[in-house]
This record gives structure tokens, C-alpha cells and sequence, in this order.
């Protein structure tokens, strides 16, 4: 019975069990299977090295993504120019690792801008999500990004921005957050919603996609929605990096429209037990 799992700390509350699951049943993959395991980066090589042939492949969250990129025998491109892996394949030569969190950063730019071009975008946050969002903002076309951020971390991000072409400068909270965002044809959001709740109506100027999808909306949303821009949330981008996964260790064509709806009636039943 082929099986994958998601591999992190905490991982109790993962929803990735839910659209890999709805996608065998809905791809009528019989037999195959998605769980949970708890483990921190140091236990990851172990458990990975130790699973059972069964287990075609993993996710990878928080904490293991640098783990999982060291443990890896062969590793795509985007994944070493990114410096973490959040998805390991067991193929014949051992095991890939790929980061397919990029796809779901430029899943989300496309539910958010459709076939809207994009130029400059404001990316608040300098942590280890913000890495696939400026790959996916290349992607994407963008060619000048304004790193909003308490610290300059310009040393980290800019030789991954230059690697990809990317023109960066940083900002801190002190700047003319108004006018940087007026700016912007697109913002990515990368931090926890208290993080900006205090700038939100200076930044809210353009089409906005945060990461966060619990609570949903966040503050930021939900200004960027009252100033007429459209949003997209943190759910999007997971279930477009889980599309990629499920591909790559099924070999079938994801079933979007199903994971997907299984992914939001799942968060809207999380969201009634909270109240």
C-alpha cells in the first residue's frame, strides 16, 4: 500500500492529511494513504532513512525544510537556490528533494492577478518564506521588490534576488509605508497577522496575498479589501504546493478542484469548533 506523510514539529493541526487524502479518493488512487509524523529537524534523516518502501514520499514543515534539504541525495534546481526543501521523493538514485512551497506562492499570484501584469511588489517579512515568494515573483515577471522588514536582512536575501534578477531594496516600519505600497502592483505578506496590524491602513494599497490562513481574514485583508483590492490567503498557496507534491509522488495529475474544496470545508469546520 503506497503512503506518503507530513514530517514536523507540531504537527498535530497539519492539513496536509486532508488534500493528499481527498486527492487518492478523488483520483481513485484505492489503498494509498497520507498520515502525520511528529519529528524535529534532528530526528528527520532517521525517520526518513528508517521508513518502510511504502512510503514513496514526505512533506516537510517547520522545523525540518534545511534538514530535509542536507539529508537529500539529488535536489532540483529551485530548491538549492532557495536553501530548503519542503517535499523528498524516494526515487531509485535515493531521495529528491524539490521545494514546491514556490508553486504555491505563484499558485496564489494567479488566483490573486489572473493575467494583471506586475512590475514592482511590496514583500513584507524576510524570513524563510519570503525566499520561494521572491522565486515566484520572478517568475511571475516582477522585476523590483521592496523588502518590508524590522531589520535589514539584505544580506540574506540579495544574493538570491540577484540570482533570479531581481532588483531589491529594504525598507523598515519608520518609512512612507503609504507611498511604498501605492507603489506596489502586488504585495506578498510573509509574517504573522500582529506583526503588521498596526500599519495596516498605510499598507493596504494594492492586492495583497498573506501567507496566514488561520485566523482568516487577517487585519491586513481585510483593510486591502475595504480599499477595493482583491486578496488571497495562506490556504491558497498551501493547496497549491500540495498539488505539486501530490504529483510528484503519485504521478497522476492532482485533482485541484477536490483538494481544494476538501481543504475549505475542513478550515470552515475548524473555524465553527473554535466559536
Amino acid at each position: 500500500m503506497p503512503r506518503a506523510a507530513v514530517l514536523g514539529s507540531p504537527i498535530e493541526h497539519s492539513l496536509s492529511p486532508v488534500l493528499h487524502n481527498a486527492g487518492y479518493e478523488a483520483a481513485g488512487l484505492e489503498g494509498w494513504d497520507y498520515t502525520r509524523f511528529e519529528t524535529a529537524a534532528e530526528g528527520l534523516a532517521d525517520l526518513v532513512r528508517g521508513s518502510t518502501p511504502e512510503f514513496v514520499g514526505f512533506s516537510v514543515t517547520m522545523p525540518g525544510k534545511f534538514a530535509a534539504l542536507r539529508f537529500a541525495d539529488t535536489v532540483s534546481e529551485r530548491a538549492q537556490l532557495i536553501g530548503s526543501a519542503n517535499t523528498l521523493v524516494r526515487k531509485e538514485e535515493g531521495w529528491f528533494a524539490d521545494n514546491t512551497d514556490t508553486e504555491g506562492v505563484r499558485g496564489a499570484l494567479i488566483e490573486l492577478l489572473g493575467d494583471s501584469s506586475a512590475r514592482h511588489a511590496m514583500l513584507i517579512g524576510a524570513g524563510g518564506t519570503a525566499r520561494p515568494a521572491l522565486w515566484a515573483l520572478a517568475e511571475r515577471g516582477v522585476a523590483t521588490v521592496t523588502v518590508l522588514n524590522r531589520s535589514d536582512r539584505s544580506a540574506e536575501l540579495r544574493p538570491l534576488a540577484q540570482e533570479l534578477g531581481l532588483e531589491l531594496s529594504f525598507t523598515g516600519f519608520d518609512g512612507d509605508l503609504s507611498a511604498l505600497s501605492r507603489a506596489a502592483d502586488v504585495i506578498v505578506s510573509t509574517v504573522p497577522a500582529a506583526a503588521v496590524e498596526d500599519y495596516v491602513f498605510d499598507i493596504a494599497h494594492a492586492p495583497v496575498l498573506d501567507v496566514i490562513y488561520d485566523p482568516w481574514p487577517t487585519p491586513l485583508t481585510t483593510c486591502a479589501a475595504a480599499n477595493g483590492y482583491k486578496s488571497v490567503g495562506g490556504h491558497v498557496m498551501l493547496a497549491y504546493q500540495a498539488f505539486s507534491q501530490f504529483e510528484q509522488f503519485t504521478g497522476v495529475a492532482a485533482p485541484r478542484e477536490e483538494m481544494l474544496n476538501a481543504l475549505n470545508e475542513e478550515l470552515q469546520r475548524r473555524s465553527q469548533t473554535v466559536k
